[in-house]
């Protein structure tokens, strides 16, 4: 497969009736960080080019880059983020009473990282299978005792899993069905293992909230969707399943919870899925020319940060970043965050540090490097987790250091 290839067609009705409604500017792949040895070397970017079907309302990238590119060297974990642990750990516990999971059941996460969900379930002696083309990740979460798979979920897989495991109770997808090209194999591999009274529960960004919120850093090329519930109606409907509950939550600053069962099986609809249908009709989201004035709200945020922050570099004032999130991706090279704004950034993730960011080229460092360069000011990039960063760095705070968090809007904290 080439680097990267666009689509044609509406990856979940197939229409080719396409309207363009956001452009932003191309990056490289949003989690593409590379070493000091590789700095000289121009890492490609892609268009982040953004479509509305305007046959079943769905909202889409259609550059596709390669999947083997994307994740099999990829250097996100939850189990960094105590927030996403804590997430989880209740989002179990709300599976295991929706259907009554029994020890013994088997579940499967498909990109199950390193483990993190399927452990809460491991804990109350289900049986769990994690499925995740992340190799390394996955090779340490099967030695840290949760079984993982390093491959791309789909039909054939899922027959691989029903032959050697039995059918799942329950099958998870967490910030991975926005990343699926095609749909339609991926969604018959989960109706294919699950049992008959199972349940496909998904976690998505949430469209309602990209927009109500200015979240456009969510866009990048991992996430080839961005989710509203109507035309995820009308899709499992065509491929013999039944979306029948929707709820949202507050992950990712704004995302989408949805309960999907073969047809005619499984838990029963709540009504909620209609009320969110009504919800997105009310805010335009089905049609084009309210994503078309979206592009308007990024601009108004652009101006207003990159404006604080030039004026804090002629200032003299040193700024850093915290947290390499994907998002970061875009909302550094969308905004113009050059190298010369921020010193480096910090990530609490391992795996991160000592790397340097895609394309720009921060480097990113351990929490110490606030101890011994510390900064005046802390851009959050990894906004979603704000207040729990802000805690954590209490310290750096009562030295005099003060926090820009971007999104939903632009903030300094504390404030004077």
């Amino acid at each position: 497969m080439a680097d990267c290839t666009r689509r044609s067609d509406c990856r979940l009705c197939g229409s080719a009736d396409l309207e363009q409604v956001l452009s932003l500017i191309p990056t490289p792949p949003a989690n593409a960080f590379v070493r000091r040895e590789a700095l000289g070397r121009t890492q490609k970017a892609y268009p982040l080019d953004v479509f509305m079907c305007r046959n079943c309302g769905h909202v889409q990238l259609l550059d596709v880059v390669s999947p083997d590119e994307l994740f099999r060297d990829y250097v996100y974990v939850s189990g960094t983020s105590p927030v996403f642990v804590r997430h989880f750990e209740e989002y179990a516990a709300a599976c295991i009473d929706m259907l009554g999971l029994a020890a013994g059941d088997l579940v499967v996460d498909i990109g199950s990282n390193d483990g993190t969900l399927l452990r809460f379930f491991q804990a109350e002696g289900m049986r769990v299978l994690g499925v995740d083309p992340a190799r390394d990740i996955a090779r340490r979460a099967t030695e840290a005792g949760v079984e993982t798979w390093d491959e791309f979920f789909g039909l054939d897989l899922a027959r691989r899993i029903k032959a050697e495991k039995g059918q799942a109770r329950l099958v998870t997808a967490n910030n991975v069905f926005a990343h699926l090209d095609p749909m339609r194999e991926f969604v018959q591999g989960v109706a294919e293992t699950l049992t008959p009274d199972g349940a496909f529960v998904f976690e998505v960004s949430y469209l309602v909230d990209v927009y109500e919120k200015t979240l456009f850093d969510t866009i990048y090329h991992e996430h080839l969707a961005y989710h509203t519930v109507l035309p995820l109606k009308r899709f499992f409907a065509a491929n013999g399943m039944e979306l029948k509950r929707a709820r949202r939550a507050a992950t990712h600053g704004g995302s989408l919870r949805g309960v999907a069962t073969l047809a005619g099986r499984g838990v029963e609809a709540d009504g909620s899925v209609d009320e969110l249908i009504d919800l997105e009709r009310s805010l335009g989201l089905h049609d084009t020319a309210a994503l078309k004035a979206f592009g308007r709200q990024i601009d108004e945020v652009k101006a207003e940060l990159t404006g604080l922050l030039e004026r804090l570099a002629a200032q003299g004032k040193r700024i850093a970043g915290y947290g390499a999130p994907a998002k970061a991706t875009t909302l550094m090279h969308h905004f113009g965050l050059r190298a010369d704004l921020l010193d480096y950034i910090v990530d609490d993730s391992p795996l991160k540090q000592g790397l340097y960011t895609p394309g720009l080229h921060v480097p990113v460092v351990s929490s110490s490097r606030l101890e011994t360069e510390p900064p005046d000011y802390l851009l959050v990039l990894a906004w979603n987790f704000a207040p729990s960063i802000i805690q954590k760095n209490a310290t750096f705070a009562e030295a005099g250091g003060r926090f820009i968090v971007p999104l939903p809007s632009v903030e300094v904290l504390p404030h004077e």
